[in-house]
Protein backbone atom coordinates (compact mmCIF):
# COMPACT_ATOMS: atom_id res chain seq x y z
CA UNK A 1 0.00 0.00 0.00
CA UNK A 2 0.98 3.64 -0.83
CA UNK A 3 0.13 6.46 1.16
CA UNK A 4 -0.26 10.19 0.58
CA UNK A 5 -1.23 12.88 2.87
CA UNK A 6 -2.93 16.25 2.15
CA UNK A 7 -4.39 18.72 1.61
CA UNK A 8 -0.68 20.04 1.87
CA UNK A 9 -1.62 23.74 0.27
CA UNK A 10 -4.58 24.44 2.39
CA UNK A 11 -4.82 26.18 5.25
CA UNK A 12 -0.97 26.31 5.61
CA UNK A 13 0.05 28.89 8.16
CA UNK A 14 3.17 29.85 6.19
CA UNK A 15 5.45 28.08 3.37
CA UNK A 16 7.53 27.28 5.36
CA UNK A 17 5.46 25.15 7.11
CA UNK A 18 4.25 23.85 3.94
CA UNK A 19 7.70 22.80 2.82
CA UNK A 20 8.60 21.69 6.31
CA UNK A 21 5.81 18.78 6.27
CA UNK A 22 6.45 18.21 2.65
CA UNK A 23 9.66 17.03 3.96
CA UNK A 24 8.98 14.87 6.94
CA UNK A 25 6.79 13.07 4.95
CA UNK A 26 9.62 12.25 2.59
CA UNK A 27 11.94 10.96 5.48
CA UNK A 28 8.65 9.37 6.82
CA UNK A 29 8.61 7.16 3.63
CA UNK A 30 5.22 8.99 2.61
CA UNK A 31 4.90 8.06 -1.00
CA UNK A 32 3.04 11.39 -1.95
CA UNK A 33 1.59 14.55 -1.19
CA UNK A 34 -2.07 15.82 -2.49
CA UNK A 35 -3.83 19.44 -3.05
CA UNK A 36 -7.13 20.79 -2.83
CA UNK A 37 -7.85 23.72 -5.30
CA UNK A 38 -10.43 26.66 -4.79
CA UNK A 39 -9.54 29.56 -6.66
CA UNK A 40 -12.31 31.83 -4.85
CA UNK A 41 -14.41 31.11 -2.05
CA UNK A 42 -17.54 32.79 -2.60
CA UNK A 43 -19.03 34.59 1.06
CA UNK A 44 -22.25 33.33 0.03
CA UNK A 45 -22.90 30.56 -2.64
CA UNK A 46 -26.78 28.21 -3.71
CA UNK A 47 -24.17 25.28 -5.29
CA UNK A 48 -24.42 22.38 -2.98
CA UNK A 49 -21.04 20.41 -1.94
CA UNK A 50 -21.74 16.86 -3.21
CA UNK A 51 -19.07 15.00 -0.23
CA UNK A 52 -20.94 16.33 2.79
CA UNK A 53 -24.92 16.33 4.03
CA UNK A 54 -24.87 19.74 4.44
CA UNK A 55 -23.93 20.74 1.32
CA UNK A 56 -21.45 23.16 2.86
CA UNK A 57 -17.25 22.98 2.48
CA UNK A 58 -15.42 23.43 5.48
CA UNK A 59 -13.09 26.20 4.17
CA UNK A 60 -14.24 29.80 4.52
CA UNK A 61 -13.51 32.80 2.59
CA UNK A 62 -10.37 33.54 4.50
CA UNK A 63 -8.82 30.02 4.13
CA UNK A 64 -5.17 30.16 2.47
CA UNK A 65 -5.69 28.11 -0.41
CA UNK A 66 -2.59 28.50 -2.44
CA UNK A 67 -2.37 27.49 -5.86
CA UNK A 68 -1.79 23.68 -6.53
CA UNK A 69 0.86 23.47 -8.93
CA UNK A 70 2.69 26.57 -7.41
CA UNK A 71 2.44 24.67 -4.02
CA UNK A 72 3.96 21.44 -5.51
CA UNK A 73 6.39 23.40 -7.56
CA UNK A 74 8.01 24.77 -4.39
CA UNK A 75 7.56 20.84 -2.66
CA UNK A 76 9.22 19.31 -6.04
CA UNK A 77 12.66 21.84 -5.28
CA UNK A 78 12.73 20.54 -1.57
CA UNK A 79 12.57 17.21 -2.07
CA UNK A 80 13.94 14.67 -4.10
CA UNK A 81 11.46 11.21 -4.13
CA UNK A 82 8.11 12.58 -3.18
CA UNK A 83 5.66 12.18 -5.71
CA UNK A 84 3.26 15.07 -6.50
CA UNK A 85 -0.51 14.92 -7.03
CA UNK A 86 -3.15 17.47 -7.29
CA UNK A 87 -6.64 15.88 -5.44
CA UNK A 88 -7.68 17.79 -7.42
CA UNK A 89 -7.94 20.72 -9.67
CA UNK A 90 -10.76 21.65 -11.36
CA UNK A 91 -9.61 21.06 -14.69
CA UNK A 92 -13.44 22.23 -16.66
CA UNK A 93 -12.87 25.46 -15.76
CA UNK A 94 -9.62 25.88 -16.36
CA UNK A 95 -7.46 26.68 -19.89
CA UNK A 96 -6.64 23.36 -20.70
CA UNK A 97 -3.69 24.51 -22.23
CA UNK A 98 -2.28 26.42 -20.03
CA UNK A 99 -2.74 23.49 -17.90
CA UNK A 100 -1.41 21.46 -19.78
CA UNK A 101 1.82 22.98 -20.12
CA UNK A 102 1.98 23.55 -16.27
CA UNK A 103 1.66 19.92 -15.80
CA UNK A 104 4.00 19.10 -18.28
CA UNK A 105 6.62 21.62 -16.89
CA UNK A 106 5.94 20.40 -13.36
CA UNK A 107 6.67 16.88 -14.19
CA UNK A 108 9.54 17.83 -16.29
CA UNK A 109 11.20 19.60 -13.75
CA UNK A 110 10.56 17.01 -10.84
CA UNK A 111 12.11 14.36 -12.35
CA UNK A 112 8.90 12.71 -13.44
CA UNK A 113 6.81 12.68 -9.62
CA UNK A 114 3.80 14.20 -10.39
CA UNK A 115 0.07 13.14 -10.98
CA UNK A 116 -2.62 15.03 -12.31
CA UNK A 117 -5.83 14.88 -10.26
CA UNK A 118 -8.66 16.07 -12.12
CA UNK A 119 -12.14 16.70 -11.67
CA UNK A 120 -15.16 18.29 -12.95
CA UNK A 121 -16.00 20.49 -10.09
CA UNK A 122 -19.10 21.86 -8.48
CA UNK A 123 -19.25 24.95 -7.31
CA UNK A 124 -21.02 27.10 -10.05
CA UNK A 125 -20.32 30.52 -8.70
CA UNK A 126 -16.65 29.83 -9.13
CA UNK A 127 -16.90 28.71 -12.54
CA UNK A 128 -18.67 32.52 -13.13
CA UNK A 129 -16.09 33.99 -11.26
CA UNK A 130 -13.63 31.87 -13.81
CA UNK A 131 -15.45 33.17 -16.47
CA UNK A 132 -16.11 29.62 -17.83
CA UNK A 133 -19.92 28.19 -18.28
CA UNK A 134 -20.92 25.67 -15.54
CA UNK A 135 -23.32 23.97 -18.48
CA UNK A 136 -21.95 21.18 -20.04
CA UNK A 137 -18.67 20.64 -17.88
CA UNK A 138 -18.44 17.18 -17.82
CA UNK A 139 -18.19 16.86 -22.08
CA UNK A 140 -15.74 20.27 -21.31
CA UNK A 141 -13.48 17.62 -19.03
CA UNK A 142 -13.74 14.76 -21.17
CA UNK A 143 -12.85 16.79 -24.39
CA UNK A 144 -9.75 18.67 -22.39
CA UNK A 145 -8.33 15.55 -21.66
CA UNK A 146 -7.72 14.12 -24.64
CA UNK A 147 -6.46 16.95 -26.18
CA UNK A 148 -3.91 17.61 -23.32
CA UNK A 149 -2.52 14.30 -24.25
CA UNK A 150 -1.65 15.26 -27.67
CA UNK A 151 0.05 18.67 -25.90
CA UNK A 152 2.08 16.28 -23.73
CA UNK A 153 2.74 13.91 -26.87
CA UNK A 154 5.71 16.17 -28.18
CA UNK A 155 3.70 15.52 -31.66
CA UNK A 156 2.08 18.44 -33.86
CA UNK A 157 -0.96 19.17 -31.83
CA UNK A 158 -4.49 19.07 -34.06
CA UNK A 159 -7.89 18.78 -32.59
CA UNK A 160 -10.79 20.55 -33.51
CA UNK A 161 -13.44 20.43 -30.93
CA UNK A 162 -16.87 22.12 -29.86
CA UNK A 163 -14.28 23.46 -27.04
CA UNK A 164 -11.16 24.23 -28.31
CA UNK A 165 -9.33 24.66 -31.87
CA UNK A 166 -5.65 24.09 -31.64
CA UNK A 167 -3.56 23.30 -34.98
CA UNK A 168 0.13 23.25 -36.28
CA UNK A 169 2.01 23.58 -32.85
CA UNK A 170 4.09 21.72 -30.39
CA UNK A 171 4.78 22.33 -26.70
CA UNK A 172 7.60 21.24 -24.92
CA UNK A 173 8.56 19.97 -22.71
CA UNK A 174 7.30 16.93 -22.47
CA UNK A 175 6.44 15.21 -19.56
CA UNK A 176 9.27 12.94 -18.27
CA UNK A 177 6.51 10.34 -17.57
CA UNK A 178 4.60 8.44 -20.73
CA UNK A 179 1.97 8.80 -20.07
CA UNK A 180 1.43 11.34 -17.45
CA UNK A 181 -0.72 9.90 -15.21
CA UNK A 182 -4.16 11.51 -14.72
CA UNK A 183 -6.14 10.44 -11.77
CA UNK A 184 -9.94 11.42 -11.97
CA UNK A 185 -11.71 12.49 -8.97
CA UNK A 186 -15.41 12.17 -7.53
CA UNK A 187 -18.22 9.27 -7.23
CA UNK A 188 -21.38 10.90 -8.68
CA UNK A 189 -22.61 11.05 -12.16
CA UNK A 190 -20.93 9.80 -15.21
CA UNK A 191 -17.02 9.78 -13.12
CA UNK A 192 -16.53 5.81 -13.52
CA UNK A 193 -17.35 6.23 -17.33
CA UNK A 194 -14.73 8.67 -17.22
CA UNK A 195 -12.19 7.11 -15.21
CA UNK A 196 -12.50 3.76 -17.75
CA UNK A 197 -12.30 5.44 -20.69
CA UNK A 198 -9.77 8.22 -19.99
CA UNK A 199 -8.09 7.69 -16.63
CA UNK A 200 -4.86 6.28 -15.43
CA UNK A 201 -6.44 6.62 -11.88
CA UNK A 202 -9.68 7.10 -9.89
CA UNK A 203 -9.42 9.31 -6.94
CA UNK A 204 -11.93 8.18 -4.56
CA UNK A 205 -13.67 11.00 -1.87
CA UNK A 206 -14.41 7.80 -0.18
CA UNK A 207 -13.19 6.28 3.64
CA UNK A 208 -15.52 3.19 3.62
CA UNK A 209 -14.12 -0.07 2.94
CA UNK A 210 -17.93 -1.30 2.45
CA UNK A 211 -18.50 1.84 0.05
CA UNK A 212 -15.48 2.09 -1.78
CA UNK A 213 -16.35 -2.40 -2.66
CA UNK A 214 -19.72 -0.99 -4.48
CA UNK A 215 -18.01 1.66 -6.20
CA UNK A 216 -15.20 -0.85 -7.43
CA UNK A 217 -17.82 -3.08 -8.75
CA UNK A 218 -19.35 -0.38 -10.68
CA UNK A 219 -15.83 1.09 -12.37
CA UNK A 220 -15.12 -2.74 -13.32
CA UNK A 221 -18.36 -3.44 -14.77
CA UNK A 222 -18.17 0.22 -16.78
CA UNK A 223 -14.53 -1.32 -17.70
CA UNK A 224 -15.40 -4.11 -19.52
CA UNK A 225 -18.25 -2.52 -20.89
CA UNK A 226 -16.00 -0.26 -22.56
CA UNK A 227 -13.12 -2.74 -23.36
CA UNK A 228 -10.96 -1.00 -20.97
CA UNK A 229 -8.49 -2.98 -18.39
CA UNK A 230 -9.32 -2.71 -14.68
CA UNK A 231 -6.25 -3.61 -13.69
CA UNK A 232 -4.79 -0.98 -15.52
CA UNK A 233 -6.11 1.80 -13.25
CA UNK A 234 -4.72 3.07 -10.07
CA UNK A 235 -7.14 3.83 -7.15
CA UNK A 236 -6.96 5.97 -4.31
CA UNK A 237 -8.95 6.68 -1.20
CA UNK A 238 -9.01 8.11 1.83
CA UNK A 239 -8.08 6.99 5.66
CA UNK A 240 -8.55 8.67 8.54
CA UNK A 241 -5.96 6.34 10.61
CA UNK A 242 -8.42 4.45 12.05
CA UNK A 243 -8.13 0.38 12.90
CA UNK A 244 -4.31 0.14 11.93
CA UNK A 245 -2.79 -2.05 9.74
CA UNK A 246 -5.31 -4.10 9.91
CA UNK A 247 -8.06 -1.91 8.30
CA UNK A 248 -5.55 -0.86 5.75
CA UNK A 249 -5.32 -4.54 4.62
CA UNK A 250 -8.69 -4.08 4.23
CA UNK A 251 -8.04 -1.44 1.47
CA UNK A 252 -5.74 -3.49 0.04
CA UNK A 253 -7.59 -6.51 -0.03
CA UNK A 254 -10.49 -4.72 -2.01
CA UNK A 255 -7.83 -3.49 -4.58
CA UNK A 256 -6.69 -0.44 -3.74
CA UNK A 257 -3.52 1.11 -4.24
CA UNK A 258 -2.81 4.19 -2.46
CA UNK A 259 -4.21 5.59 0.75
CA UNK A 260 -4.75 9.59 1.45
CA UNK A 261 -4.65 10.45 5.02
CA UNK A 262 -6.37 14.17 5.20
CA UNK A 263 -3.34 14.79 7.74
CA UNK A 264 -3.94 18.50 7.71
CA UNK A 265 -7.75 18.65 7.91
CA UNK A 266 -8.37 16.31 10.83
CA UNK A 267 -5.41 17.10 12.98
CA UNK A 268 -4.31 20.68 12.34
CA UNK A 269 -2.28 21.40 15.17
CA UNK A 270 -0.79 18.32 15.13
CA UNK A 271 0.07 17.46 11.94
CA UNK A 272 4.10 16.58 12.21
CA UNK A 273 3.14 14.18 14.84
CA UNK A 274 0.89 12.24 12.64
CA UNK A 275 2.85 12.11 9.62
CA UNK A 276 5.16 10.78 11.80
CA UNK A 277 3.11 8.26 13.41
CA UNK A 278 1.68 7.16 10.09
CA UNK A 279 5.55 7.03 8.94
CA UNK A 280 6.84 4.73 11.92
CA UNK A 281 3.36 2.79 12.56
CA UNK A 282 1.52 2.13 9.45
CA UNK A 283 4.42 2.23 6.21
CA UNK A 284 6.66 -0.32 7.85
CA UNK A 285 3.52 -2.57 8.57
CA UNK A 286 1.82 -2.65 5.16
Amino acid sequence: MKFGIGPINKDIASPGAMIANARLAEQAGIESVWTFEHVIIPLEYDSRYPYNATGRMTAIPETNYVDPLLALTAIAAETTTLRLGTGVNILSQANPLLLAKQAASLDFISGGRFMLGAGIGWLKEEFAAMGTPFEHRGARFDDYIQAMRKVWSGDVVEHESEFVSWHNFKSYPVPVQTPLPVHIGGSKGKVFERVARYGNGWYSPSGSVTELTEQLAVLRDTCDRVGRDFNEIEITGVWAMKGGADAVKRFADIGVHRLTVPVFALWPDKAADMIKQLGDEIVPAT
